[in-house]
């Protein structure tokens, strides 16, 4: 298991890394590289990716409804204008992960996204204009990469519009999660959905 495709009880081939958690193939049939323009969605992506460093995606997934309670559905607006009564508030929440450092990074990053909006008219917009050219379907485990040459450059740029927790590493697993890239492996049932829905979408 956990290099290749495995087979549901469904009888459908699926990426190794969704195993048999029902929320994770769930995940991983309706979410996990479906392209996504949508700017409260992307943002909701950029912030869960970061608290999910160090800890397993599956540990988010469960949380996810919290957070989008508690972060006001993740709209970069409201969240912007959160305090540092608002910190000490999720830092009691036991639905969420606790991390001064990603809350408030979260918080950072709304106000940043509101820029972005300024200066290119959406996260959409923006994010995409970081899609890169279309590779060979990945057929096992070491053929995707943690991170990529572009990964690294739009780390790069966010940082330097001061978002936080934005490494490489997490904003390849953004670019996979939004679409960007079709990480499915060759022979997963996904695969070619999420192709044919990336070669007809239209970009923003």
């Amino acid at each position: 298991m956990g290099k290749g495709l495995i087979e549901g009880a469904d009888g459908k081939q699926r990426c190794w890394w969704c195993g048999d958690d029902p929320l994770y193939v769930a995940y991983h049939d309706d979410e996990w590289a479906q392209p996504v323009t949508d700017d409260i969605r992307l943002f909701e992506k950029v912030c869960l990716e970061g608290f999910q460093a160090g800890l397993s995606w599956i540990t988010i997934l469960r949380k996810r409804e919290n957070f989008r309670k508690v972060f006001a559905g993740f709209d970069f607006h409201k969240v912007a204008k959160f305090t540092e009564k608002d910190v000490e508030r999720l830092l009691q929440d036991e639905g969420i992960i606790r991390h001064r450092g990603k809350i408030e990074a979260t918080i950072n990053n709304a106000q940043r996204a509101i820029e972005v909006v300024e200066e290119f008219g959406s996260l959409a917009k923006y994010f995409w204009s970081f899609e890169p050219k279309a590779l060979a379907a990945p057929k096992i485990l070491k053929d995707i990469p943690a991170d990529t040459d572009i990964s690294k450059v739009l780390s790069k740029d966010l940082k330097k519009r001061g978002f936080k927790f934005v490494g490489p590493t997490t904003m390849y697993a953004h670019m996979q999660a939004m679409g960007m890239v079709n990480d499915h492996l060759e022979g997963c049932h996904m695969r070619d959905e999420i192709e044919k829905k990336r070669n007809s979408m239209q970009r923003p």
